[in-house]
């Protein structure tokens, strides 16, 4: 009965067996015929065999020329690896003792040298990994690159886009606590810079003047009834009415027609209804006056990425109508609610506008930077991620590419944390990752169909 892998080892298999190719060391010789090595006859072009060339270089359509070896005359070659059997490259729980081809796909058995076919020494702590082993001209063929676990100072930065806002601690609405008229408008546009204490409108209110008169006949009245004074007076007080000009309506007797509303802070009208001569009602809002020394920038920051948004962080503001400028900010508030359809958080940022740049609305580039630590990185290009767990392979002086699994951090530019795994000044591999990933996968299904429990053949 035919033994067959399941089809996601066969893949892998498959590709392990064009690694195996692309990496033979096959005796590439320039025609000398050094002992070991073929004399190479000529060069020719892949796709087109009938161009030859009596020197190495490439096609015309940019590939490389490949060597034609003379295979009768051929020198000896030094010792080699011991064959120990050949397998079914579909099948690798096919085994002889001799090359052949595959009884089932027709495919060329495929030879499993000594050294390769799994033992003691190419063992991994990984499961499904094995050691692999590979010259220097092996890994220059398949282009093997490294680098070294180092230790940085990183932190995760988020990028994202916000909107200038006002900050509402310095936001005053202006309104008045009775009916009236307005008989005299100082403040005549939205937009106007106004200072604190500045008049903004004079309105007239018949019950205005008749509390006045009230609090005259309660002054001349004093001595018999002091509480109806007290009364008028917090009438007074209650409808914002100031100390100087209760003193002044108590010195001069004179009630006053209409009253005068100053601002109460400094900043820009942002909102006006006031028109002059119109009627007012109490609690209207006239004027919205808004502080703009200092903003907001809302930013909507994905959950993901909400861990490096915490209280106090830094960030960097830039504006495409200001280019090379960056504000500096402080992350002061992040929502407790995620919005369910974007999956965002507003995060606010304050920062300083002393000078007018930032205008509410306008729309700006955020960078959110978490503070730096000091952790252990490799080249994010060094690890390979299967989805549940994260693997490189670290390299020895040897040649030996031993995996590892690891624990990943935070990324930071071209950077990954290494939580755990591997150590400071261990090299690892950044290149041809996943060529070697391949041939580590093989070597371990061989071993285990070799090892006990294993099938030597399609049937047996």
């Amino acid at each position: 009965m035919n033994t067959k892998l399941p089809w996601f080892l066969t893949v892998l298999l498959a590709v392990a067996l064009v690694f195996v190719v692309i990496t033979r060391p096959a005796s590439q010789g320039d025609g000398s015929g050094k002992a070991g090595e073929k004399k190479v006859l000529y060069w020719v072009d892949p796709m087109n065999p009938e161009n030859k060339s009596d020197k190495p270089g490439k096609a015309p359509d940019g590939m490389d020329l490949v060597p034609v070896y003379d295979e009768e005359n051929a020198a000896p070659a030094k010792a080699e690896k011991k064959v120990l059997f050949w397998v079914d490259p579909m099948h690798p729980a096919y085994k002889s003792d001799k090359p052949g081809t595959a009884p089932d796909c027709g495919m060329d058995l495929v030879p499993v040298y000594e050294g390769d076919e799994g033992p003691e020494g190419s063992q991994s702590d990984v499961e499904g990994y094995s050691k692999v082993k590979l010259t220097t001209q092996r890994q220059q063929l398949i282009g093997v690159q490294t680098g070294v676990a180092e230790t940085r100072a990183i932190g995760r930065r988020v990028r994202t886009v916000g909107r200038v806002a006002v900050d509402e601690t310095r936001l005053h609405k202006i309104t008045t606590k009775f009916d009236g008229y307005i008989e005299k408008l100082y403040v005549d546009y939205t937009g106007k810079e106004v200072r604190r204490g500045q008049p903004l409108f004079s309105v007239y209110s018949p019950e205005l003047l008749a509390t006045q008169q009230e609090y005259l006949l309660a002054l001349r009245a004093a001595d018999q009834s002091p509480l109806l004074l007290e009364a008028a007076r917090r009438r007074l007080q209650l409808w914002d009415i100031s100390s100087d000009d209760i003193r002044k309506l108590e010195k001069t007797g004179e009630t006053r027609k209409n009253l005068t509303i100053y601002s109460p802070a400094n900043g820009f009208v942002i909102t006006k209804n006031a028109v002059e001569g119109a009627r007012i009602l109490a609690g209207e809002p006239m004027f919205e006056i808004a502080g703009l020394d200092r903003v907001w920038i809302l930013a909507d920051v994905y959950e993901s990425e909400l861990a490096a948004a915490r209280l106090g962080v830094r960030a960097a503001i830039t504006l495409s109508y200001l280019p090379g400028r960056t504000f500096d900010g402080t992350v002061t508030f992040v929502t407790p609610t995620v919005d369910s359809m974007t999956r965002t958080a507003k995060v606010r940022v304050e920062v300083d506008n002393r000078d007018g740049a930032l205008k509410p609305e306008m729309f700006a580039d955020v960078v959110i930077q978490e503070p730096e630590r000091s952790v252990t990185v490799v080249p994010e290009s060094a690890v390979i991620s299967t989805g549940t767990r994260s693997v490189l392979f670290v390299v020895k002086d040897d040649g030996m590419f031993e995996p590892r699994e690891i624990e990943t951090g935070v990324k930071s530019e071209r950077y990954v944390e290494i939580r755990s795994g591997i150590e400071p000044g261990e090299k690892v591999a950044t290149q041809a990752n996943f060529l070697i990933d391949s041939e580590s996968r093989l070597k371990a299904a061989l071993a285990q169909m070799s090892g006990p429990g294993g099938h030597s053949g399609h049937g047996q």
